[in-house]
Parts: structure tokens; C-alpha cells; sequence
């Protein structure tokens, strides 16, 4: 695949799932009847509930910036391990922040190809080019 082909669609996915978590974010951040449930079921507050919501969208808005990309997917991770966490804590299914979390690392990894690097050649010498 060439790295213009990467790029789009890193650019494709990474979209994609910004989209859905600043979706996430609003309802959360409005406090919609749904957002209001949800957040009752995990034991917090609304106020503390728009407030997740609030991390959330900044987090999201971290990531599709290029020059903030990875402080941003670093956030979205350990957003998503948080959300993995509290689902798992109150006997919920964690396949759907799994899957966001999968795509985002592949978006990630596709937008930004230094990235890939720095895992790909982390356990070696410095044996990358300019790694």
C-alpha cells in the first residue's frame, strides 16, 4: 500500500472515530436522558458525567490535529482503558471500547508513520534510521 493510500485512509478511520466519540461527548456533555442512565448505572453524578464528556471531546479534538496527534491518542487510550475498566466493573460488554480503541491505534498508525517506527524498532538499537 502506498503512503498516500495510508495516509487517506488513517485520515478515513482516525475521522471516523473522532466523529463517534465527540457524538459520545456531546450526549454525555448535554446530558441526554440516555448520557444521564448511563452515568447513574456507574455510580456518578451528572455534573461528574459531563465532565467525562468534556475530556472525552477534547481528547478526540487532540487526535485529529496532526501537530497534537499523539498526545491525543495517548488521552483516547487511556480514555477507552477507563471506559474497558468501568464496563468491566459493572458486568457491561467491552467489545465496542475495545473495537474504538483498535481502530483509533490503526488510524493512528497509519496517519502518522514515525509512530509505527518507534513501536516497530522500540525493542532494537537504534537500528531505524534516525531512531
Amino acid at each position: 500500500m502506498s503512503s498516500k493510500v495510508k495516509n487517506i485512509t488513517g485520515w478515513i478511520v482516525s475521522g471516523t472515530m473522532a466523529l463517534a466519540l465527540a457524538g459520545s461527548a456531546l450526549d454525555k456533555i448535554i446530558l441526554s436522558q440516555h448520557a444521564i442512565q448511563m452515568g447513574t448505572s456507574f455510580g456518578l453524578s451528572p455534573e461528574t458525567y459531563r465532565i467525562v464528556g468534556i475530556i472525552e471531546i477534547l481528547s478526540a479534538i487532540l487526535f485529529v490535529i496532526p501537530r497534537t496527534a499523539v498526545l491525543g491518542l495517548l488521552l483516547l487510550s487511556s480514555y477507552l482503558g477507563g471506559a474497558i475498566t468501568t464496563h468491566l466493573l459493572h458486568n457491561q460488554g467491552i467489545l465496542f471500547p475495545a473495537i474504538l480503541e483498535s481502530l483509533i491505534w490503526i488510524g493512528a498508525c497509519l496517519r502518522l508513520p514515525e509512530l509505527t517506527k518507534r513501536i516497530i524498532y522500540a525493542g532494537t538499537s537504534g537500528t531505524a534510521a534516525g531512531l
